[in-house]
């Protein structure tokens, strides 16, 4: 579970809940209660999302928002020593020896990689092989962050479409002048739905998901320099310097200390 993403939303929430029932009380929420205004924002922007995406990629945007909410940064001194240890285990066995540590690798990329070194790959074989899932991964990512940026467009634009189609009915209507201000409440509730779905929830989501995807390629650009040293023979001290050239200086020192417990 993300923390930083449940927070932004709950917290927000609690604001505006907050400052509604601090200005009006419960009866404050009566304007926000407005299922006409909620139906015309979230249905029209998902059917404008319907005309702007395949069916295939809309239905798939669940599984990019389980990736927002849920999905954690890999532990990269985590994999530095992994790979360290690999190397360790390749120079004094060989290859076919690492076989049994692969099936307690749980990343799959990294598996991956590795079974294609003890396979007896080539150097620009596994480059190759390992860069092309990269560039697919890096075009799904981009499809999920332009549906989330496409539904953050969309949604304040049909608040204002809702809130115009309001004012409308209510104008053409009205016979009593005293409700034209519970009417227009009502009118804007479409807007504060659309505003806020859209640079609450969606834009965000969709920032979220980019900083995701950046830190995902990053993870599996040093998997990909970690096969290529472990595939050429380099020794573990090479490997470790290598990749310790990806790492913030606070996760260098996590390295440290754990080769000198070791």
């Amino acid at each position: 579970m993300d923390i930083a993403t449940f927070s932004g939303i709950i917290v927000f929430m609690g604001f505006v809940l907050g400052s509604v029932y601090l200005q009006e009380g419960m009866a404050g929420f009566k304007p926000f209660l407005n299922i006409e205004a909620f139906l015309i924002v979230m249905g029209g922007t998902f059917c404008a999302l319907l005309v702007n995406f395949p069916l295939s990629s809309v239905i798939s945007s669940g599984k990019v928002l389980r990736k927002v909410l849920t999905t954690k940064g890999e532990d990269t001194s985590k994999l530095v020593s992994t790979f360290v240890a690999l190397s360790q285990k390749a120079k004094k066995e060989g290859f076919l020896a690492l076989q049994t540590d692969v099936q307690t690798i749980d990343n799959d990329f990294l598996k991956r990689g590795v079974q294609l070194v003890i396979d007896g790959s080539d150097h620009e074989f596994i480059r190759n092989m390992l860069e092309t899932e990269i560039d697919f991964i890096r075009e799904r990512h981009k499809n999920g962050r332009e549906i989330f940026n496409a539904l953050g467009t969309y949604a304040p634009a049909f608040g204002i479409i809702g809130t115009v189609l309001g004012m409308i009915l209510m104008l053409s209507s009205i016979e009593d002048v005293a409700q034209v201000p519970r009417r227009m409440a009502l009118a804007l509730a479409a807007a504060f739905y659309g505003l806020a779905s859209g640079y609450w929830l969606f834009m965000p989501m969709g920032g979220k998901l980019k900083t995701r995807s950046e830190e995902e390629l990053f993870v599996k650009e040093i998997v990909i320099r970690g096969v290529l040293l472990l595939q050429s023979g380099a020794t573990p001290s090479v490997v470790e310097a290598n990749l310790k050239a990806y790492l913030d200086p606070a996760s260098r020192a996590t390295i440290k200390k754990e080769g000198a417990q070791a």
